[in-house]
């Protein structure tokens, strides 16, 4: 009986958590909060921890982080999941940190899904975030403003997780399939898939990896294409992709129909990515950068109805909250278009990406205090309010020595064509005020 239970092979460990990183290099993505001088590189660098909100979507490397941190910080790290806790785990949680402490370490305490402990639940940490006995770091999926009571989010800094580019995916995926099955070739396309796929989601692009690398296994299949791949994972996939395409091939379908105006297409195509299991909330996060790129104050209703098309889905869930999504497609699909905002955008940060940092003039600046006001700090600063129209014509609002650019340019469609009108008088109206001498 003995030797049975020697030949047993050890439980195998999830290709994940092989692959969870083991130092802040080996990170994938962030860089807004990982990169030099960034926020939490440097308070990995400070060596003190501070309490702290992670909000991001799933497999971006929030619980990473926190396990690096107390790996760090040379701390105890003690996990809570919001899921499966209650008060009683709380109670120990905070015991065993109290143990910790006695031994002379510090505890970092990490909440996952901190959005789903109630307010009593979350109010239990105060006392203990307050005394310094924990590190607080809680994770969420959902926006901290509403989910988090406001006396928590008061006493930790909240750090937003970005989906993962596909750049940091592509490399990932290679990382990976190194890992799990080194023998194994990918072709272009079948790595594409499950990156597309995976959507931004380092852990599914792990599960991804492994199941196809077993039913490779098995199927003695080699190299892996983009049709083993529909073969090998779910009938959903499949339907997502059967005609070869690649998962934002779709996506550029439906962009283009909704800036096309083709209400029939933009539908097609939305119903064809939910029906081949496309993450509904992705669709929709997807419909609000058309709002904002395709239609902007053409109809800036289009941003409205998107937003609340994914909070509908949020609340509601599928089926119900399709249909909302559905709603806000067609409504893309019939609007005034213009991407006015958006080419303006990008040419201001174009701009100041390689400009200095001018100054700003005297009379924008705010003069809390005599000594400011005597420095001249808001001095001949005019109150648009108290001018005809609301309008303080011949004012100038750039930088010294800047020439307006001119990068918003109205379009002649739906609300901005109003725009365009309201700006031209002002425009004029400026002109004849810079003929008068005595206006600035």
């Amino acid at each position: 009986m003995a030797d049975l239970f020697e030949a047993l092979e050890p439980p195998r460990i999830p290709l994940a958590e092989r692959m969870r990183p083991q130092s802040l290099d080996e990170v994938a993505g962030q860089a807004h909060l990982l990169g030099p001088g960034k926020p939490l590189r440097l308070a990995f660098e400070s060596g003190k921890p501070h309490s702290m909100i992670l909000w991001g979507p799933p497999g971006v490397g929030k619980t990473t982080l926190a396990r690096l941190m107390a790996q760090g910080f040379d701390a105890e790290f003690v996990a809570l999941s919001a899921v499966f806790s209650g008060v009683k785990e709380i109670r120990e949680a905070i015991q065993q940190a109290q143990a910790a402490k006695s031994r002379g370490r510090h505890t970092i305490l990490f909440v996952d899904e901190v959005h789903r402990f109630n307010k009593a639940q979350q109010d239990a940490f105060l006392p203990f975030v307050e005394q310094g006995l924990v590190t607080f770091i809680g994770a969420t999926t959902e926006n901290p403003s509403f989910e988090v009571n406001s006396a928590l989010l008061s006493r930790a800094s909240v750090y937003v997780l970005e989906p993962l580019g596909e750049q940091a995916m592509a490399a990932l995926f290679e990382r990976a399939r190194a890992v799990a099955c080194p023998g194994l070739g990918f072709d272009e396309d079948a790595r594409d898939r499950l990156i597309g796929f995976a959507d931004g989601d380092a852990r599914r692009l792990m599960n991804l990896i492994e199941q196809v690398q077993v039913a490779a296994d098995t199927a003695k299949v080699a190299p892996v294409t983009a049709a083993f791949v529909d073969e090998a994972l779910s009938r959903n996939l499949r339907r997502f992709d059967k005609g070869g395409e690649a998962f934002y091939d779709q996506i550029s379908a439906l962009h283009k129909s909704v800036r096309g105006s083709n209400p029939d297409a933009a539908l097609y195509w939305l119903c064809r990515m939910l029906d081949g299991g496309a993450d509904a909330l992705y669709l929709g996060r997807r419909l609000v950068r058309m709002a904002v790129e395709d239609i902007g104050l053409a109809d800036p209703r289009a941003l409205e109805i998107t937003l609340n098309a994914c909070s509908t889905y949020e609340r509601l869930g599928s089926p119900e909250g399709e249909l909302a999504l559905a709603q806000a497609t067609i409504f893309l699909a019939c609007a005034a278009k213009s991407n006015a905002v958006y080419k303006a955008y990008n040419a201001a940060r174009q701009f100041v990406s390689k400009d200095g940092s001018r100054p700003v003039p005297l009379h924008l600046r705010n003069a809390p205090t005599k000594l400011l006001k005597n420095l001249g700090y808001g001095k001949a600063y005019r109150y648009a309010h108290d001018e005809p129209d609301a309008y303080a014509a011949g004012e100038s609002y750039l930088p010294d020595g800047m020439a307006p650019p001119g990068w918003y340019q109205p379009v002649p469609r739906g609300l901005e064509q109003q725009i365009a009108e309201k700006l031209a008088r002002l425009r004029k109206l400026d002109e004849e005020a810079g003929e008068d001498p005595g206006v600035r």
